[in-house]
């Protein structure tokens, strides 16, 4: 039985030259040989280079889609964040305790305290955010992907991904939050629209409904 992908959500987050630096080192699943990344205007696509040759050069292999957005972050003591500091921290953190802290006057000639500057900086993500159609396109070599995916989500510090997947012959969950994979079940459950239509009445042919 061929693995597959039923079910997937994903709100993974990371910069862009995470990414990069992802596949940089990473080693593929044996179905695959490479990765072709490319940039599309806003849109970020992760395409598999299949490892044999039994795929035609003319069939879509699997891809991860991801739209690119710019966030602001700032430099803190911790290093570079997505919120900024407190003031009063980076204040304690800038300021001078053997000197006079002088500041400007205000209109009623009163001095006012100067405001430490926060040193910011705009920051491009990749942004793997959707269901299975929106993120993991294409069937060929899909689950390889998936796996690939998967791996970005351990890798990354920000974001959920979860799914259902066919590995031979069971069904394997997957939760992974903020890089940390976390345990995950299946609760199988009755198809309410099953249950609606053995609940539900023939009109057509019910020996008790006359003309």
């Amino acid at each position: 039985m061929t693995s597959r992908v039923y079910r997937l959500h994903s709100t993974l987050e990371l910069q862009l030259d995470d990414v990069h630096e992802f596949f940089d080192g990473y080693e593929m699943p044996v179905e695959i040989d490479d990765v072709d990344v490319t940039r599309r205007n806003n849109t970020l696509i992760v395409s598999a280079v299949a490892a044999e040759d039994n795929i035609s050069k003319y069939t879509p292999t699997a891809q991860l889609k991801a739209s690119v957005t710019e966030n602001r972050i700032y430099e803190t003591e911790d290093g570079w964040q997505e919120t900024p500091p407190d003031p009063q921290d980076t204040a304690a953190a800038t300021g001078d305790d053997d000197g006079p802290q002088w500041g400007s006057f205000g209109d009623a000639g009163q001095m006012q305290e100067q405001e430490p500057e926060i040193n910011s900086k705009l920051v491009e993500y990749a942004c793997f955010k959707g269901d299975r159609e929106t993120v993991l396109q294409n069937t060929a070599l899909q689950y390889p992907m998936f796996e690939v995916l998967r791996d970005l989500a351990l890798y990354a510090d920000k974001g959920t991904l979860t799914s259902i997947a066919a590995v031979d012959d069971d069904l394997e969950a997957t939760r992974i939050v903020d890089g940390e994979e976390r345990s995950a079940s299946i609760e199988v459950i009755d198809d309410p629209q099953e249950r609606d239509s053995e609940n539900s009445v023939d009109w057509r042919n019910n020996e008790f409904i006359s003309d």
